[in-house]
């Protein structure tokens, strides 16, 4: 059957008038909204709605040309507005309820309790005045001295017959004289003051720069510069020794700075040299203050065995635990000194309180010492004698004589008594370094394999 162009056309007409004409019945698709239901306590949600940038359409951006029959746009400008200063206001704390005549209950007031004050160290009890001491000790040297000398003066700070009377210069030294030429100047305190018992010297920490002699310098630790050296330590020795006091010169310890450390060494070994040559005691303190490999160490054991600071930051000076036990090396010397002169204070022994109306026993007294000795010697047990020590035996002054220029034989461990035999008796070498064949096993060697008899 053949359809005619005017078929054709009706029948594309209808269908273009199909697809445009809405249906009813169509479904609702995702997206779309519905109606809710009816439902009393149903309450729809609101989502947050953001909006997303990324689909944004794109604004236009400003013209910048623009033709001469065109209108400009006017640009609109605000009005300045004046802005409020920021205050910050405290939020009010909820009020407690009103105390009327309702009979409520009143609230209680909070009472604040103070804070405890900070704990701070003690500080050690005022020194008994020293009024007339027996026995001054001088204290001579440079700013490690002055250390030296608070930690005497903590030593016997309860003693009122010792003062330790410090006579030291921070900056001071052997070496320079222009600043103090301390042979003159303990010359000049001696006289002054001859009720000096014991003088105490440390210097050496500022001694590390080059000494001017005679119009010249000499470098530090130079033959010549030791040598001058030597020769100003022997000036101040011979002052104490002219004077008859006692010296007792204390070495200077290490410090942080490695070659400084190693020129101090030097400077210790002159002192400890001549100080020994005079006839005056001279104090080590250097194994006091470096570890077990003998290096500078700022931390240690104070006297009471704590491990404490010694040394201060600057890696020079001492803390007060520090001083202390520089202090402890001279002092040991000090009272030793002060024992073998009779000018340490002795205490008397403690005896024990007698009740009033007792009886006291009559004995020996303290000073008659052989009578305790035989009390003593009475009251042991007899004990008997010890036995007699056996006799041993005679040693002969020397032994046989034996041939050391030849190799000599003896066999079973035995003395040799007469020459051996010349050559090879039995193979042993012919047939070891020449046939290569195993020596003969001996009884009891680790290459007899022989059956023990059963």
């Amino acid at each position: 059957m053949a359809f005619s162009p005017r078929h054709l056309a009706t029948v594309a007409l209808l269908a273009a008038a199909a697809f445009l004409t809405p249906v009813q019945g169509v479904r609702a698709q995702w997206g779309d909204s519905y109606d809710a239901p009816r439902d009393p306590y149903y309450a729809p949600r609101r989502r947050a709605v953001r909006e997303d940038r990324r689909y944004a359409p794109p604004q236009e951006a400003p013209r910048q040309f623009y033709w001469p029959w065109e209108d400009r746009p006017q640009q609109q400008v605000q009005p300045n507005r004046e802005v409020a200063p920021r205050t910050y206001s405290r939020p009010a704390r909820p009020r407690p309820p009103s105390v009327g005549s309702s009979g409520q209950e009143a609230p209680v007031a909070r009472k604040r309790t103070p804070s405890p004050a900070p704990s701070v160290a003690k500080p050690l009890p005022p020194a008994p005045a020293k009024t007339a001491p027996t026995v001054q000790v001088a204290v001579f040297g440079d700013s490690l001295a002055s250390y030296l000398s608070k930690g005497l003066d903590d030593v016997f700070r309860d003693n009122a017959d010792v003062a330790v009377i410090d006579r030291s210069r921070g900056d001071s030294g052997i070496v320079r004289k222009d600043v103090v030429d301390w042979a003159k100047a303990a010359d000049d305190y001696l006289n002054a003051n001859p009720k000096t018992a014991y003088g105490l010297f440390m210097v050496g920490v500022n001694d590390r720069q080059a000494i001017r002699e005679g119009g010249e310098s000499f470098e530090p630790l130079s033959d010549k510069w030791r040598e001058i050296y030597a020769a100003r330590v022997d000036a101040v020795a011979k002052v104490f020794t002219d004077h008859k006091v006692p010296l007792i010169w204390v070495s200077v310890p290490p410090v942080r700075f490695e070659l400084l450390t190693k020129d101090l060494a030097t400077i210790n070994d002159i002192a400890r040299e001549r100080i020994q040559r005079a006839g005056q005691t001279y104090v080590d303190i250097w194994p006091g203050f470096v570890d077990d490999r003998n290096r500078y160490t700022a931390t240690g054991p104070d006297l009471d065995g704590q491990r404490a600071t010694l040394r201060t930051a600057d890696g020079i000076h001492f803390t007060n635990p520090g001083a202390r036990k520089v202090a402890h090396f001279a002092d040991l010397e000090l009272k030793r000194m002060m024992g073998a002169n009779g000018t340490l204070p002795v205490e008397p022994p403690a005896v024990a309180a007698v009740p009033s109306g007792a009886p006291l026993e009559s004995g020996p007294s303290l000073d008659d010492s052989s009578t305790i000795d035989r009390k003593i010697t009475a009251m042991l047990p007899s004990l008997p004698e010890p036995p007699g020590i056996p006799s041993l035996p005679v040693k002969p002054a020397s032994g046989p004589v034996v041939p050391l220029g030849r190799a000599e034989v003896s066999p079973g461990g035995t003395l040799i008594s007469s020459r051996p035999r010349e050559g090879d008796a039995l193979g042993t070498v012919e047939r070891t370094m020449q046939r290569g064949a195993a020596p003969l096993p001996q009884p009891g060697r680790a290459d007899d394999f022989k059956w023990p008899p059963g």
